[in-house]
């Protein structure tokens, strides 16, 4: 729900991102959603979406579970640890637990992520065209070699510690705030409005997407290394043209810096800080939500 609502938005970072910057098709967020649907129309707004779509279901179930199974484990030993059984998750235990649960569902569904990049930023005009993505996870795997699959792992990594833990991290924490100071006079955590879940959940997410931002920009430049039959967006036209070619991530920091200025690292902000609000929340309240029309109570304390 919450990845289709902000697809075009999606798509329009991801080019602000790679594009080639000898070679400017897109100035801004507004300019280029109006050249998408001049050049496009209304599919090219959504062009990678089923793949996002495909993409986040395992890897929004596994995060959620290994967050609440991480987050049972740690409070265990923090309470064996403290040998005071009443004691509760500390912030930074949150930020470990939701670190830890947004680094195994990323590492499980990277190859999704990696093609769904590509299949994003390619056009009509693009010299080969990946089919869907089966056909692109093949393809990448026949003629790059199994490691292709995993370009931009490191950077996504390190992002996940301040992006998904301080998510979960500031999320909570606003809750139990909520809750413990009773400042709109609830006392039980279904009390809390859908208003309010809304407004944790947007607040966190714009919190852990502007730290990370600079890693998510390298991560998706690194994806696009070694695909010959690349998207004119990432090669650029004519004398501008050229192949993009990092060694790692931190050439890739270098080469951007270098090339194009610290600003580089931010290229895509604006779109990505626009979706994140209502991504985010809506992520966060349907979550909600499902556990209770389901009837599953994930209680720590249980």
């Amino acid at each position: 729900m919450s990845r289709t609502a902000v697809a075009p938005l999606e798509r329009m970072k991801i080019l602000l991102q790679v594009q080639n910057p000898h070679s400017i098709k897109y100035s801004g967020t507004v300019q280029g959603l109006k050249y998408i649907w001049r050049t496009e129309g209304l599919r090219g707004l959504f062009k990678g979406n089923g793949t996002n779509c495909a993409r986040i279901v395992p890897n929004s179930a596994v995060k959620f579970f290994s967050y609440e199974q991480a987050s049972k484990g740690i409070l265990y030993m923090y309470r064996q640890r403290t040998g005071n059984e009443n004691a509760q998750l500390t912030p930074l235990l949150r930020l470990g637990a939701g670190a830890t649960a947004g680094i195994i569902a990323m590492s499980a569904t990277y190859p999704m992520d990696m093609v769904r990049g590509r299949l994003t930023v390619q056009t009509a005009n693009s010299p080969y065209q990946y089919r869907g993505i089966a056909h692109a996870l093949s393809t990448v795997l026949r003629e790059e070699g199994p490691r292709a699959l995993y370009r931009g792992w490191l950077p996504s990594v390190i992002g996940v510690v301040p992006y998904v833990g301080l998510n979960f991290a500031v999320y909570e924490s606003l809750k139990d705030w909520l809750l413990k100071d009773n400042p709109f006079g609830l006392v039980e955590n279904n009390d809390l409005t859908i208003v309010t879940r809304l407004t944790c959940g947007a607040i966190a997410g714009t919190v852990g997407q502007t730290i990370a931002y600079p890693l998510d920009v390298i991560r998706r430049r690194m994806q696009m290394v070694g695909w010959k039959d690349a998207s004119a967006v990432v090669t650029g036209e004519g004398r501008s043209k050229a192949s993009l070619e990092y060694t790692g991530m931190m050439d890739a920091f270098r080469k951007t810096v270098r090339h194009e200025g610290f600003g580089a690292l931010y290229k895509g902000l604006v779109p990505n800080s626009v979706k994140v609000v209502p991504s985010i929340a809506i992520a966060f309240v349907t979550y909600e939500m499902v556990k209770e029309v389901l009837g599953v109570e994930f209680r720590i304390s249980d």
